[in-house]
């Protein structure tokens, strides 16, 4: 009960850290740069221009009827982690604002750090298993309502700001919002799956077995024996697949060619290895 109640605690701690950096991401970079890069905050930016009105009570304006159709229509698996995720963005949002100077007015410098950051900072909400609403919940109504993946829905949604964008400030600021969004998007899938990438190794030997019993007994590590047959000569053979970390490739590398040089091996990146002699499983 104690460590349940402990993994609680961490994770919103994580969502309020995470939070923090997607809101500082806003205000030094995205904001003062009018780049209004998708979802709820890049509309919220844009009304902002238009109105002058604070861009953390905007977002929060308009997450809550978006959060109460989503309730309403999917069910209540939003949950106490995104309201908290979209208040706590808001309030750092428009606590920050008044406080931190933008850190630069190139449009290219804000839209490789400012997507960057605010992407290292959606990771960590994420992987404390939170949200801070937005274009998520649309993607998800779009998905109920649509024959569109929730993929698509999140292409609609965030394609939908960018071109309000481009309409109310220019074309070239909608460009640099898209950038913003791929950026973005491709540093919370690295943060999600991890920076430390092993190594998939798929090794075909006719020596199969005196590979495996140095892979187990000099590296130290497992394998998986699969059964396949050549191709071309139809001879069965055993394919080993073995997870390495990133600097025992060479090793593996040499040790396979002095058993057998005639080996073939297919090197390949893992995101995440989860288990023994990797990272624990949660």
């Amino acid at each position: 009960m104690r460590l349940i109640k402990n993994k609680v605690i961490l994770d919103y701690l994580g969502i309020t850290f995470g939070s923090a950096l997607t809101a500082l991401a806003l205000t030094v970079f995205l904001i003062p740069n009018r780049i209004a890069a998708g979802g709820v905050s890049g509309l919220a930016t844009v009304v902002y221009y238009l109105t002058n009105f604070p861009v953390g009570i905007m977002m929060l304006i308009f997450n809550i009827p978006i959060f109460f159709l989503g309730v309403r229509v999917l069910g209540a698996s939003f949950g106490a982690r995104t309201i908290y995720g979209m208040i706590v963005l808001s309030l750092f949002t428009d606590l920050l604002q008044p406080l931190v100077a933008p850190l630069t007015n190139d449009l290219l410098l804000a839209t490789i750090y400012g997507g960057a950051l605010a992407g290292l900072g959606l990771g960590i909400v994420f992987n404390s298993r939170g949200t801070t609403g937005g274009t998520d919940m649309v993607a998800r109504l779009i998905n109920h309502y649509t024959s569109f993946s929730i993929g698509q829905g999140l292409l609609l949604a965030d394609g939908f700001v960018v071109l309000l964008a481009g309409v109310f400030f220019n074309a070239e600021v909608a460009l640099y919002a898209a950038i913003t969004i791929l950026i973005s998007s491709k540093t919370i899938d690295l943060v999600q799956e991890g920076f430390d990438f092993a190594k998939a190794v798929l090794i075909i030997s006719s020596e199969s077995e005196r590979v495996k019993a140095e892979v187990i007994n000099v590296l130290d590590r497992g394998l998986t024996v699969l059964k396949g047959y050549g191709g071309y000569t139809g001879d069965d053979k055993n394919v080993l697949l073995c997870i390495i970390s990133r600097s025992e490739v060479v090793k593996l590398k040499r040790l396979v060619y002095q058993v057998d040089p005639d080996a073939f091996m297919i090197i390949t990146n893992v995101h995440e290895a989860l288990g023994e002699g990797f990272k624990e499983i949660e």
